[in-house]
């Protein structure tokens, strides 16, 4: 496994479009890829089993509620979003609100979709640095459209809470997370994660 991420920096004239990017990642599926606002690949290793079994139960708490509420919908991991910037970035779990996704054309919800979600997830697993990922939810911070975030360490049992212009706020050892006003309803049961 990977110590946190590796980054390749490109030159200019070595720039991936879109569709090479696509392409690049559908060929490489055993890594996680993404890119940062400045144009480096950013490689990561599969999550060991048990930060995967995390990951799956706090995607499968968003898609139930999300599946109740009706008024979005919550992607996995794998799935990757292009930032105003044209960062890519694959929260491993999100939600969009139903009226901005569909206001994308199906061509652009094939692909890395061009929206931030509403709601990103980022859980650390034990080879992620801190630093990285708050480097990470601070980009979601800025993009339009994004109202909420949540880092998860699981090693410190601590949750960060993002929201666009506000201070972060840090809860330590939470029974649980509420996602409201944003995810009406919402509630994170913490003790499957930890």
């Amino acid at each position: 496994m990977l110590d946190d991420s590796i980054i390749l920096q490109m030159p200019p004239d070595l720039q991936m479009t879109d569709e090479q990017f696509f392409e690049f990642c559908q060929i490489n599926r055993d890594l996680r890829i993404e890119t940062n606002k400045l144009g480096e690949l950013l490689i990561m290793s599969p999550t060991g089993s048990e930060t995967g079994n995390r990951e799956f139960n706090l995607s499968g708490q968003l898609w139930v509620w999300s599946e109740q509420d009706g008024t979005g919908i919550a992607f996995s991991y794998s799935a990757g979003f292009t930032l105003s910037t044209g960062a890519k970035k694959s929260p491993d779990a999100s939600w969009i609100k139903l009226e901005r996704w569909n206001s994308l054309s199906p061509e652009q919800k094939e692909k890395f979709a061009p929206i931030c979600p509403d709601f990103v997830l980022e859980l650390m697993s034990p080879s992620d640095s801190l630093k990285t990922l708050q480097a990470k939810m601070t980009e979601y911070m800025e993009e339009p459209g994004v109202k909420l975030g949540w880092l998860i360490d699981r090693k410190q049992h601590t949750v960060y809470i993002y929201r666009p212009g506000m201070p972060t706020e840090c809860l330590e050892n939470p029974d649980s997370v509420s996602g409201d006003p944003v995810l009406p309803g919402f509630v994170l049961k913490m003790s499957k994660v930890w």
